[in-house]
């Protein structure tokens, strides 16, 4: 599990195939506590497995459908990706439960200034935007944001300067894809209410789902 707080930026240094998957190097500043392998580390939001590890640069292998699905794809050498390990037991929550399985690939469909801010507008399957309301937590390549606007087929995030600044999110353009993972909660309640839509969620409802 992740927070959707990005601890640092990493660099792509390469992609390339690797016994039948693929393989992407990854540069970055090494953590006062080091890699290990075999350790889960989320870029640009997905989970992935550190396979190698050098001072300033770790491997991890990508199946094919990592790539098909997500962003990761559109990357290339000299890329900039959110980094951030996974969560220790102890450690402080400070964004929302994040899986690192990226639901989708949505796409940046507009930026308007607010102030010193920005609202994005994302455009999403109706699948997600169902599984989302409004204050609710979406995660964008790995950023924990907070939805301030809803549609069908969209939801709308706002970013400080600060989030800007110290993402890969700086890099997005007008029609770059975004990976996308909604939030978990949403995820649970659409799927107990996809059996019986005229339902309330009760006590009984949560018990017979092994909730309580």
């Amino acid at each position: 599990m992740f927070t959707g707080l990005v601890q640092q930026t990493g660099i792509i240094k390469g992609l390339e195939r690797h016994d039948g998957g693929w393989s992407a190097q990854i540069g970055y500043t090494p953590w006062p506590d080091p890699l290990v392998l075999g350790e889960s580390v989320a870029v640009q939001g997905a989970c992935l497995t550190v396979t190698s590890i050098r001072p300033d640069v770790f491997t991890a292998d990508l199946l094919d459908e990592t790539l098909q699905r997500t962003a990761l794809r559109q990357l290339r050498t000299g890329a900039k990706v959110n980094l951030e390990r996974a969560l220790a037991v102890g450690d402080r929550l400070g964004g929302h439960w994040v899986s690192g399985h990226v639901d989708e690939c949505g796409k940046l469909i507009s930026v308007t200034p607010a102030g010193r801010d920005e609202i994005w507008r994302i455009g999403c399957s109706a699948a997600l935007a169902g599984q989302s309301v409004m204050k609710g937590s979406a995660t964008l390549d790995g950023v924990s944001l907070t939805i301030s606007g809803l549609g069908d087929d969209w939801f709308e995030v706002n970013l400080i300067p600060h989030t800007r600044s110290v993402t890969s999110l700086s890099e997005r353009r007008i029609g770059d894809l975004i990976n996308l993972e909604g939030d978990i909660l949403g995820k649970y309640v659409a799927r107990l209410l996809g059996k019986d839509r005229n339902r309330a969620i009760d006590e009984q409802l949560l018990s017979e789902n092994g909730f309580i």
